[in-house]
């Protein structure tokens, strides 16, 4: 096991599946104690236990990114089980269906914007505190490529993920002098359940996974390991210089 994170506590939400489980992985992997949160409890704690096993440091609290009462709570579970927090990688995310502009509900708005903006938000305040006491910290939030460039059909999406990438931006001037640092990680299409089931659900989706992989020069999605590895490297020490950057990892995508 690599000492690249030893000592330090991450808390990665959305963590039941896809990027965030990988994510968490990776982070145990490099010596990091985990907490991991979801809203699926089950999977939640499956992938954390799976990561104990393998003898990693991890445990898992349940947790809604759109609510202040559950921040409170799982920041205390991870203070309270670890000592300390020193990593925040806000992951927890949803696509929604895809919605016209023109008969796009309030409700459909608020519901992508409450998890996706809101939560970022929320984590970050709820953190922001402990960070500072310890004397410095690292937050990861998870944009998107789609923060940076648009697409038809997912304007909320987009909204949502481009006030992540200007929310950390402004957070990583106003948090520097206090030692913690904020990026943003913004990949391209990848091979996770959540792409999966947005394709699934639309009435092309073969269609859309094939022109979509046209759509990137390497000529194929990523896989979340290379998201992972990403985060992984802004967490460290190795990114002891970097704040408010935008890491795109994207296959080419925003290249063209």
């Amino acid at each position: 096991m690599s000492v690249r994170l030893a000592g330090k506590v991450a808390l990665v939400t959305g963590a039941a599946s896809g990027l965030g489980a990988e994510t968490a992985r990776r982070l145990a992997r490099e010596g990091a104690a985990v907490m991991l949160s979801d809203l699926n409890s089950t999977a939640g704690e499956a992938v954390a236990a799976q990561i104990t096993a393998s003898g990693g440091c991890a445990a898992f609290s349940a947790q809604d990114v759109s609510s202040e009462d559950d921040w409170a709570a799982t920041v205390t579970a991870t203070t309270g089980a670890f000592g300390r927090l020193d990593i925040l990688v806000n992951n927890a995310g949803i696509v929604g269906n895809q919605l016209d502009l023109m008969t796009h509900s309030l409700a459909d708005w608020r519901r992508i914007l409450a998890v996706n903006l809101d939560g970022v938000f929320l984590g970050m305040r709820a953190v922001g505190a402990v960070m500072a006491a310890q004397g410095g910290g690292s937050i990861i939030n998870l944009s998107s490529i789609l923060g940076k460039v648009g697409m038809a059909n997912t304007s909320a999406y987009c909204a949502s993920k481009g006030g992540v990438l200007m929310l950390t931006k402004a957070a990583a001037v106003e948090w520097a002098p206090l030692g913690i640092r904020v990026n943003s990680v913004h990949p391209g299409f990848i091979d996770t359940p959540m792409v999966a089931d947005a394709l699934h659900a639309a009435e092309n989706g073969n269609e859309m996974r094939s022109a979509i992989i046209a759509a990137h020069p390497l000529g194929r999605l990523g896989v979340p390991r290379e998201i992972a590895d990403a985060i992984v490297f802004l967490a460290s020490d190795e990114a002891s210089f970097m704040t408010g950057a935008e890491m795109v990892v994207d296959g080419g995508y925003t290249a063209q």
